[in-house]
């Protein structure tokens, strides 16, 4: 993993570059995420915030995918 995914990272952009990731976003946003235009410009923090989720949670989650 090139760089650590924080709470500002796009969605968008961290599914694309962490393997699994996409499972993480699934598991706290639901897929409505995919279909979804805002998930290249939305951070994890907005869709954390739209979810009523604590973003560094999923931050954590993500992170810890790279091993």
């Amino acid at each position: 993993m090139a760089e650590k995914i924080t709470k500002d990272s796009v969605i968008g952009h961290v599914i694309n570059d962490v393997p699994g990731a996409k499972d993480v976003i699934e598991k706290y946003f639901g897929n409505g995420c995919f279909t979804c235009p805002g998930i290249n410009m939305e951070s994890i923090s907005f869709g954390s915030m739209m979810h009523n989720m604590d973003p560094q949670k999923i931050v954590d989650e993500i992170n810890s995918l790279g091993g």
